[in-house]
Protein backbone atom coordinates (compact mmCIF):
# COMPACT_ATOMS: atom_id res chain seq x y z
CA UNK A 1 0.00 0.00 0.00
CA UNK A 2 1.23 3.39 -0.61
CA UNK A 3 2.89 5.54 1.96
CA UNK A 4 1.27 9.17 3.35
CA UNK A 5 4.82 9.58 5.48
CA UNK A 6 7.75 7.95 6.01
CA UNK A 7 9.74 8.26 9.26
CA UNK A 8 13.32 6.63 9.42
CA UNK A 9 15.75 6.79 11.77
CA UNK A 10 14.56 9.96 13.68
CA UNK A 11 16.34 10.75 16.66
CA UNK A 12 15.10 13.97 18.55
CA UNK A 13 14.73 15.31 22.03
CA UNK A 14 14.94 18.75 23.32
CA UNK A 15 18.34 20.50 24.34
CA UNK A 16 20.52 17.65 25.81
CA UNK A 17 17.45 15.20 26.78
CA UNK A 18 17.28 12.92 23.51
CA UNK A 19 13.85 11.05 23.40
CA UNK A 20 13.81 9.44 20.31
CA UNK A 21 16.33 7.26 18.95
CA UNK A 22 16.02 6.02 15.60
CA UNK A 23 12.48 5.94 15.39
CA UNK A 24 10.89 4.34 12.29
CA UNK A 25 7.01 4.30 11.02
CA UNK A 26 4.96 4.35 7.99
CA UNK A 27 1.59 6.00 7.51
CA UNK A 28 -0.20 4.65 4.93
CA UNK A 29 -2.16 6.37 2.54
CA UNK A 30 -5.90 6.76 3.86
CA UNK A 31 -5.29 4.77 7.09
CA UNK A 32 -5.67 5.35 10.89
CA UNK A 33 -2.00 4.49 12.68
CA UNK A 34 -2.16 4.94 16.41
CA UNK A 35 0.66 4.90 18.62
CA UNK A 36 0.20 3.00 22.18
CA UNK A 37 2.93 3.09 25.15
CA UNK A 38 3.57 4.20 28.24
CA UNK A 39 3.80 8.32 29.46
CA UNK A 40 7.51 9.34 28.67
CA UNK A 41 7.45 6.65 25.41
CA UNK A 42 7.87 9.30 22.97
CA UNK A 43 4.72 9.50 21.45
CA UNK A 44 4.05 13.10 21.44
CA UNK A 45 7.34 13.68 20.77
CA UNK A 46 7.15 12.20 17.59
CA UNK A 47 4.19 14.23 16.07
CA UNK A 48 5.82 17.07 17.50
CA UNK A 49 9.65 16.17 15.53
CA UNK A 50 7.05 15.49 12.59
CA UNK A 51 5.90 19.21 12.81
CA UNK A 52 9.65 20.48 13.37
CA UNK A 53 8.70 21.68 16.93
CA UNK A 54 11.68 19.52 18.20
CA UNK A 55 15.24 19.22 17.50
CA UNK A 56 15.60 16.87 15.01
CA UNK A 57 19.30 15.28 14.69
CA UNK A 58 19.23 12.31 12.65
CA UNK A 59 16.71 10.97 10.22
CA UNK A 60 14.32 12.00 7.65
CA UNK A 61 10.62 12.64 7.78
CA UNK A 62 9.52 11.79 4.16
CA UNK A 63 6.46 12.86 2.46
CA UNK A 64 5.65 13.37 -1.01
CA UNK A 65 9.04 12.98 -2.37
CA UNK A 66 10.62 15.50 0.10
CA UNK A 67 11.81 15.81 3.57
CA UNK A 68 10.01 17.52 6.32
CA UNK A 69 12.86 17.55 8.73
CA UNK A 70 14.35 19.84 6.48
CA UNK A 71 12.01 22.49 6.30
CA UNK A 72 10.86 25.27 8.47
CA UNK A 73 8.53 24.51 11.17
CA UNK A 74 5.86 27.12 9.39
CA UNK A 75 6.74 25.68 6.25
CA UNK A 76 5.18 21.90 6.96
CA UNK A 77 1.51 22.62 7.18
CA UNK A 78 1.83 24.07 4.00
CA UNK A 79 2.77 20.49 2.48
CA UNK A 80 -0.54 19.14 3.71
CA UNK A 81 0.55 18.24 7.36
CA UNK A 82 -2.15 19.32 10.21
CA UNK A 83 -1.39 18.68 13.77
CA UNK A 84 -3.98 19.13 16.73
CA UNK A 85 -2.10 19.56 19.59
CA UNK A 86 -2.96 18.35 23.18
CA UNK A 87 -4.51 21.02 25.58
CA UNK A 88 -5.71 22.14 21.92
CA UNK A 89 -4.50 25.71 22.08
CA UNK A 90 -6.99 27.76 20.28
CA UNK A 91 -6.92 31.74 20.39
CA UNK A 92 -9.12 31.97 23.68
CA UNK A 93 -10.29 35.59 22.72
CA UNK A 94 -11.19 35.10 19.38
CA UNK A 95 -14.66 34.00 18.10
CA UNK A 96 -15.12 30.49 16.11
CA UNK A 97 -15.12 32.20 13.26
CA UNK A 98 -11.76 33.84 13.70
CA UNK A 99 -9.79 30.99 14.62
CA UNK A 100 -11.12 29.29 11.60
CA UNK A 101 -9.81 31.88 9.56
CA UNK A 102 -6.62 31.29 10.53
CA UNK A 103 -6.91 27.96 9.95
CA UNK A 104 -7.71 28.89 6.02
CA UNK A 105 -4.83 31.59 6.14
CA UNK A 106 -2.47 29.06 5.84
CA UNK A 107 -2.93 27.88 2.97
CA UNK A 108 -4.46 30.65 1.23
CA UNK A 109 -8.26 28.44 1.76
CA UNK A 110 -11.68 29.77 0.95
CA UNK A 111 -15.17 29.25 1.71
CA UNK A 112 -15.78 25.83 -0.22
CA UNK A 113 -13.49 24.68 2.26
CA UNK A 114 -14.58 26.30 5.08
CA UNK A 115 -17.95 25.08 4.41
CA UNK A 116 -16.76 21.42 3.94
CA UNK A 117 -15.03 21.63 7.60
CA UNK A 118 -18.35 23.15 9.18
CA UNK A 119 -20.37 20.32 7.32
CA UNK A 120 -17.82 17.64 9.84
CA UNK A 121 -18.92 20.35 12.52
CA UNK A 122 -22.48 21.29 12.62
CA UNK A 123 -22.54 22.60 16.30
CA UNK A 124 -19.70 25.20 15.16
CA UNK A 125 -22.17 26.63 12.84
CA UNK A 126 -24.29 27.25 15.53
CA UNK A 127 -21.67 28.52 17.67
CA UNK A 128 -19.54 30.96 15.11
CA UNK A 129 -20.05 34.21 17.07
CA UNK A 130 -19.46 33.14 19.92
CA UNK A 131 -15.84 33.07 22.23
CA UNK A 132 -13.43 30.39 21.88
CA UNK A 133 -12.61 30.28 25.21
CA UNK A 134 -16.34 29.89 26.36
CA UNK A 135 -17.00 26.85 24.22
CA UNK A 136 -17.49 23.49 26.49
CA UNK A 137 -14.00 21.02 26.24
CA UNK A 138 -15.67 18.99 23.33
CA UNK A 139 -16.60 22.09 21.24
CA UNK A 140 -13.31 23.46 21.74
CA UNK A 141 -11.50 20.29 21.29
CA UNK A 142 -13.94 19.91 17.66
CA UNK A 143 -12.82 23.57 16.89
CA UNK A 144 -9.13 22.78 17.20
CA UNK A 145 -9.73 19.90 14.68
CA UNK A 146 -11.72 22.22 12.35
CA UNK A 147 -8.69 24.79 12.17
CA UNK A 148 -6.48 21.96 11.26
CA UNK A 149 -8.71 20.63 8.34
CA UNK A 150 -8.90 24.11 7.24
CA UNK A 151 -5.29 23.52 5.56
CA UNK A 152 -7.36 20.64 3.45
CA UNK A 153 -4.56 18.08 4.77
CA UNK A 154 -3.82 14.83 3.70
CA UNK A 155 -2.17 13.47 6.73
CA UNK A 156 -3.01 14.51 10.28
CA UNK A 157 -1.68 14.09 13.41
CA UNK A 158 -3.71 13.80 16.53
CA UNK A 159 -2.07 14.10 20.03
CA UNK A 160 -5.09 13.08 22.86
CA UNK A 161 -7.69 14.18 21.45
CA UNK A 162 -10.39 12.09 23.49
CA UNK A 163 -8.67 13.48 26.58
CA UNK A 164 -11.14 14.65 29.51
CA UNK A 165 -14.01 14.22 27.09
CA UNK A 166 -17.61 13.41 28.23
CA UNK A 167 -18.41 9.99 26.18
CA UNK A 168 -20.93 11.63 23.86
CA UNK A 169 -18.42 13.89 22.89
CA UNK A 170 -15.62 11.06 22.15
CA UNK A 171 -18.07 9.13 20.28
CA UNK A 172 -18.34 12.11 18.10
CA UNK A 173 -13.91 12.57 17.76
CA UNK A 174 -14.28 9.37 16.45
CA UNK A 175 -16.85 9.57 14.00
CA UNK A 176 -15.24 12.41 12.63
CA UNK A 177 -11.76 10.75 12.23
CA UNK A 178 -14.04 7.73 10.77
CA UNK A 179 -15.13 10.05 8.17
CA UNK A 180 -11.82 11.54 7.52
CA UNK A 181 -10.39 8.45 6.64
CA UNK A 182 -13.52 7.97 3.96
CA UNK A 183 -12.23 11.32 2.65
CA UNK A 184 -8.42 10.22 1.64
CA UNK A 185 -7.09 11.52 4.97
CA UNK A 186 -4.34 9.74 6.92
CA UNK A 187 -3.98 9.88 10.29
CA UNK A 188 -1.58 9.39 13.49
CA UNK A 189 -3.46 9.26 16.35
CA UNK A 190 -2.01 8.94 19.83
CA UNK A 191 -4.42 7.88 22.39
CA UNK A 192 -4.14 6.75 25.66
CA UNK A 193 -7.54 5.36 25.92
CA UNK A 194 -7.10 2.00 24.75
CA UNK A 195 -11.01 1.47 23.92
CA UNK A 196 -11.31 4.02 21.77
CA UNK A 197 -8.12 2.91 19.72
CA UNK A 198 -9.18 -0.69 19.33
CA UNK A 199 -12.60 0.80 17.58
CA UNK A 200 -10.83 3.34 15.52
CA UNK A 201 -7.84 2.17 14.48
CA UNK A 202 -6.16 0.36 11.33
CA UNK A 203 -2.59 -0.58 12.65
CA UNK A 204 -1.35 0.27 15.66
CA UNK A 205 2.64 1.22 16.70
CA UNK A 206 4.07 0.19 20.05
CA UNK A 207 6.29 2.76 21.10
CA UNK A 208 8.94 2.14 24.03
CA UNK A 209 12.37 4.50 25.17
CA UNK A 210 11.80 6.32 22.14
CA UNK A 211 11.26 3.29 19.46
CA UNK A 212 8.98 1.37 17.52
CA UNK A 213 9.04 -1.99 19.19
CA UNK A 214 6.29 -3.29 16.53
CA UNK A 215 3.72 -2.61 14.34
CA UNK A 216 0.51 -4.66 13.78
CA UNK A 217 -2.96 -4.46 12.69
CA UNK A 218 -5.47 -3.97 15.06
CA UNK A 219 -7.31 -7.38 14.82
CA UNK A 220 -3.84 -9.22 16.10
CA UNK A 221 -4.53 -6.33 19.35
CA UNK A 222 -7.96 -6.88 19.92
CA UNK A 223 -7.21 -10.84 19.71
CA UNK A 224 -3.89 -10.50 22.32
CA UNK A 225 -4.18 -8.08 25.29
CA UNK A 226 -0.98 -9.31 26.06
CA UNK A 227 0.04 -6.44 23.69
CA UNK A 228 -1.32 -3.65 25.72
CA UNK A 229 -0.19 -4.96 29.22
CA UNK A 230 3.30 -5.42 27.78
CA UNK A 231 3.69 -1.86 26.44
CA UNK A 232 1.23 -0.04 27.69
CA UNK A 233 0.97 -1.47 31.31
CA UNK A 234 -3.20 -1.69 31.78
CA UNK A 235 -5.18 -4.51 30.91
Amino acid sequence: MAEALSISGLDAGYGNVQVLRGLSLDLRKGEVLCLLGRNGAGKTTALKAIMGLVSVSAGAVMKDGADLSRLAAHDIPKTGVAYVPQGRRLFAEMTVAENIEIGLMTRGKGSATRESVLDLFPVLRERLSQQSGTLSGGEQQMLAMARALCIEPDVLLLDEPTEGLMPSMIAKIRETVAALRERGVSTILVEQRVDAVLSLADRVAFIENGQNRETVPVEQVRADPDYVRRYVGVS
